[in-house]
């Protein structure tokens, strides 16, 4: 994760996996799957004031910048375009 150190108030996270089966056990097709919008935070920028590192996010599903680097995925997101932590 040396790789990528947010600025201002950015964050870094790593997506949750989607649901891939329903609460009765039926699994689902790819295509039927939500995209997670909720992600564990990895790194903040300095001004950061609220959202720490190791907390899980709940964010805007499109206001993230997705990024790919030595085949790990993250999302940048600014800390205003957080609306929850998940306790």
């Amino acid at each position: 994760m040396s790789l990528l150190h947010p600025i201002g108030d950015y964050l870094v996270a790593v997506n949750e996996e989607a649901q891939t089966k329903t609460t009765s056990g039926i699994f689902l097709p790819e295509q039927a799957q939500e995209k997670p919008k909720t992600a564990k935070v990895i790194a903040v920028g300095e001004q950061a004031k609220q959202i720490k590192k190791g907390d899980r996010i709940v964010y805007k599903a499109y206001s993230n910048t997705d990024i790919k680097i030595d085949g790990k995925e993250y999302v940048l997101v600014k800390e205003e375009d957080v609306l929850a932590t998940v306790k």
